[in-house]
């Protein structure tokens, strides 16, 4: 199964029908009338109302036959469903982008890390760090950054990707004590990439594998949520160390085409930061495989 071929007002219209079929009356204040509802959640004609605008504008930006919303409809619309920050932010982009005056594509991505962000990497020891692409394949990392996943280091480097992970790798909901929390976080932030750039050759590589091997996956893809639940910290049940309590900060990297580094913290003391070190301590230093090193 491939990633949905669209044109830009396409996805605007998906993402609408997407949050207009999950709202329902009674959370916007509306008395459902009498009789069964067909439709789930908000029918067209309500969200038209709640957002002033005329039931045929709306139904024609659901069917991409407009194209270019002004920003107040869009922020109408926006208020209409209760969207919230980054969802009324997505839902401004797509328009933009709908309306073709968006700025030119993003850069190419690129795999390379610099020398100095390898080092900082290296500098942050014991504490596990990583730097991922924007689509969360593992560009460079120290020890623990990677042994933390336990198992992703069996696979060959190219293919070493956190949603990847998360979703095909078998020791991930292991792991991963809250694993349906993590997929969630994993396929909104997907879904928002990928609904502002579809065309991304490393994002639609990355969708369709997973639409195609990851029922859970395919089902999240579905619901076209753009926010997860952020937690300072993740718990991770490893089995090397056992179970591990880490706060997480994740950070742009300036000059890099969406790289972001990942690292995690533990209180000196704890036995969070105990496990944290013995898995430092044990984990395979970093460098090429030799299977790696012969391709």
């Amino acid at each position: 199964m491939a990633p949905e071929q669209h044109s830009s007002g396409d996805e605007l219209g998906r993402f609408l029908r997407a949050r207009r079929t999950r709202t329902s009356p009674g959370s916007v204040g509306l008395t459902p009338g009498p009789g069964v509802r067909r439709t789930p959640g908000l029918r067209r004609e309500e969200l038209a109302t709640l957002a002033g605008v005329s039931i045929d504008y709306y139904t024609r930006l659901e069917r991409a036959k407009e194209t270019r919303p002004s920003p107040a409809v869009v922020d109408a619309i926006a208020r209409a469903l209760q969207l919230d920050d980054a969802e009324h932010q997505h839902l401004r982009a797509l328009a933009v982008r709908a309306a073709r005056y968006a700025p030119g594509p993003a850069p190419a991505p690129t795999r390379t890390v610099r020398p100095q962000v390898k080092l900082l990497l290296e500098s942050v020891r014991p504490n596990p760090a990583y730097v991922v692409s924007r689509g969360m394949d593992v560009l460079a990392h120290n020890p623990g950054g990677l042994a933390l996943y336990a198992g992703i280091a069996d696979w060959p480097v190219r293919q070493r990707n956190l949603a990847r992970y998360l979703f095909l790798h078998p020791s991930a909901r292991d792991v991963f004590p809250d694993w349906e929390n993590q997929i969630r976080g994993c396929v909104a932030r997907l879904r928002a990439l990928a609904g502002t750039d579809p065309d991304a050759p490393d994002l639609t590589r990355l969708v369709g594998e997973l639409l195609l091997k990851s029922p859970a996956f395919a089902g999240l893809w579905e619901r076209y949520e753009v926010t997860g639940r952020k937690n300072a910290t993740k718990t991770f049940q490893h089995p090397q160390v056992g179970k591990i309590t880490l706060a997480f900060q994740g950070m742009a990297l300036e000059g890099t085409s969406g790289h972001r580094m990942g690292v995690y913290t533990a209180e000196p003391g704890t036995p969070d930061h105990d496990a944290m070190l013995l898995l430092d301590m044990t984990a395979a230093p970093v460098g090429p495989s030799p299977s790696t090193r012969q391709r």
